[in-house]
């Protein structure tokens, strides 16, 4: 969270988007434990696996080996992701880190790389709400963060089925810091898993551009 934020917290406290509280955050810690959690299943048939790991026929289909999902993206989970999207509120990005971290013990360590914003959202917010996910996360586990991959062109897939997601995002991606990429093992960090289509895009792109492993990591399932 950049210092400005933190200095308007505490001059200026959050109101808990949950019971509506005066708080120094977004959610009190009440609300907090009104945030569904998902089970450890995998991300594209939801069967029962250890791990969040793909499942054998899903690990097929995609390069990502595991998955770890936070929440629903419904209530309150979907209310935080909201505010720190579209409601210009960077300290959600430290309070969905702090709710994913624990999550990180599911995984080896490896190097915590966001899934880039299209720049017209970018420049639309202020900031780009994936980097800040990727770099509160990073804080608190102590991790390394980079930024592996940029963004192509400004194509949306709000609303877009898996099949035309995947086409749009054909070209939405390219590697860069290709020196950081070989060999490494790289934890995708994004906001909210839909189809899995962006997530599974981005995975590819940096196998072939020499990644020994690829994971994800995710606040929120729709």
């Amino acid at each position: 969270m950049q210092l400005i934020e933190k200095i308007i917290s505490i001059v200026a406290p959050h109101i808990c988007l949950g019971c509506g509280l005066e708080v120094n955050r977004l959610v009190c810690e009440a609300c907090v434990q009104e945030i569904t959690p998902v089970p450890s299943r995998c991300y594209r048939c939801k069967a029962v696996t250890d791990n969040y790991a793909t499942c054998d026929q899903c690990s097929q289909q995609t390069p990502l080996k595991q998955v770890l999902v936070l929440a629903h993206h419904d209530g309150l989970a979907r209310k935080l992701i909201h505010h720190l999207k579209y409601g210009r509120a960077q300290a959600g990005s430290r309070e969905a880190a702090q709710l994913m971290l624990g999550h990180l013990d599911y995984l080896d360590e490896g190097l915590l790389v966001e899934v880039p914003t299209a720049t017209s959202r970018v420049r639309m917010r202020g900031y780009d709400h994936a980097v800040l996910l990727a770099s509160e996360l990073a804080d608190l586990s102590r991790w390394q963060q980079s930024s592996l991959l940029a963004r192509v062109g400004q194509t949306q897939q709000m609303g877009s089925n898996r099949a035309k997601r995947l086409r749009q995002l054909e070209s939405a991606f390219r590697p860069i810091h290709a020196d950081r990429i070989s060999g490494a093992h790289v934890i995708l960090v994004d906001d909210v898993l839909t189809t899995g289509a962006t997530l599974e895009t981005a995975a590819r792109i940096l196998r072939r551009a020499g990644a020994k492993r690829v994971d994800a990591i995710v606040f929120a399932q729709a």
